[in-house]
């Protein structure tokens, strides 16, 4: 029987679930939405996936039954769910997100995945490696939600992080992920494209990292709802006619600030991979191109041959 005065015809857990396979059938891909709906038994009622197992025959309240209800309205109108339940799981990380920052992508934990492995200092006398790994710096630029800083401080706590981004609501948002992690990360704002922010990141870096503005404006047409609605553009898009603007700054930068033995990394756009090669070669580096785990160009990593 209908008590709730919703669209769903019970407060039965299983019911609700229903309601939601039904409604956003053709919206979603089945096994798409029943992630989305565990991830909200999760964030609306602290239900793991067991504990869903185990309760989904059970009733819910009216309160947490309107949750689910706004929840669905919100799918339905291309709302990420990351930004429905307020985070996002990102190498055994918990990032907060909003409508200011890009929700971290799969793709970016492989990047981080291999950095903290590449950049271990390598075996040998204990007090050298000790006096390495306290001297290790990373650098991220165009920081975001923070993810990749905090993920790195938390792979290598020894390391000092800085990050650095061109927006303010960015940062207050990077700020608290990296408290709610317990990550010792300093932020900077800065425009990573003018020259403004260098001096307060000075010396040398032994990691510069990025995730960069890379979606050409022509590439929107294919784009889908819920990332040019809900996502900051100013963090996606790049012009037609300049594409690796942002990775010839930051390689311009890196140029003079990597260590003698550092690393630069970057996320990069599929489409570019060769043209980002050759432009860090251009600048005087010896790149490599990773691809991800769907087989596409995903990230480059660059050491400076000589300055």
């Amino acid at each position: 029987m209908n008590t709730t005065g919703l669209i769903f015809p019970t407060n039965r857990v299983a019911d609700v679930e229903r309601c939601f396979l039904d409604v956003l059938k053709g919206l979603y891909p089945e096994e798409e939405i029943r992630s989305f709906f565990l991830m909200l038994c999760d964030a609306f009622l602290g239900w793991d996936k067991v504990a869903y197992l185990l309760h989904r025959s059970e009733t819910i309240n009216q309160s947490d039954l309107l949750r689910f209800h706004w929840a669905l309205e919100d799918l339905k109108r291309h709302r990420p769910i990351q930004h429905i339940v307020g985070y996002t799981d990102f190498c055994d990380c918990h990032i907060g997100v909003n409508e200011n920052v890009l929700i971290p992508r799969p793709e970016t934990e492989e990047m981080v995945g291999y950095l903290a492995v590449r950049c271990v200092p390598a075996q040998g006398n204990y007090m050298e490696v000790s006096e390495q790994r306290a001297a290790f710096r990373v650098l991220d630029l165009c920081t975001g939600s923070g993810c990749i800083a905090i993920a790195l401080k938390k792979k290598m706590p020894w390391c000092s992080v800085t990050a650095v981004d061109i927006s303010a609501d960015a940062l207050d948002m990077a700020k608290k992920n990296a408290v709610d992690n317990g990550a010792d990360v300093e932020f900077i704002q800065g425009d990573v494209l003018s020259g403004g922010w260098q001096s307060a990141v000075g010396g040398l870096w032994n990691l510069i990292v990025s995730n960069p503005p890379y979606i050409t404006e022509s590439e929107k047409a294919s784009m889908q709802a819920n990332v040019l609605d809900y996502e900051p553009s100013q963090a996606l898009f790049v012009p037609d006619d300049d594409p690796l603007l942002f990775y010839m700054s930051i390689a311009a930068f890196a140029r003079q600030r990597l260590s003698e033995s550092g690393l630069l990394a970057m996320e990069i756009n599929e489409r570019f991979g060769q043209e980002t090669l050759q432009m860090l070669r251009d600048y005087g580096f010896s790149a490599e191109l990773h691809k991800d785990f769907r087989g596409k160009d995903r990230f480059v990593t660059a050491s400076l041959l000589s300055r």
